[in-house]
């Protein structure tokens, strides 16, 4: 399956502020990085992935809200899976963009 190319146009338009965004073709889906930090990812698979505070994820997740992504037999934890249908307005994919942002403005810079 194939990235959801609105998802994708609307997590350009509202990373497009935050620097240095680039995009790469990873995880059967179109990553967006900023500053060299990968933020989040337009899914092959459906939905959103977004960067996380894995403090925060745990409790994300175990609201039901959002799950951990799973690579090979490795959960990750400071990433968070979210259906589709929780990125549906302006205000909800918002809410999740924001958080990665700002967890990934505390991590080094990339060289």
């Amino acid at each position: 399956m194939a990235y959801d190319l609105d998802l994708a146009d609307r997590l350009r338009d509202l990373l497009v502020d935050h620097g240095e965004v680039t995009e790469r073709k990873m995880f059967g889906g179109l990553a967006f990085l900023v500053r060299g930090h990968m933020v989040a990812v337009a899914r092959g698979k459906g939905g959103l992935m977004v960067r996380a505070d894995p403090a925060a994820a745990a409790d994300v997740v175990a609201s039901g809200r959002a799950l951990y992504p799973e690579m090979g037999n490795r959960t990750m934890r400071g990433w968070l899976c979210v259906d589709s249908s929780a990125v549906k307005t302006a205000a909800q994919l918002q809410s999740w963009v924001d958080p990665a942002l700002a967890y990934a403005a505390t991590l080094p810079p990339k060289p």
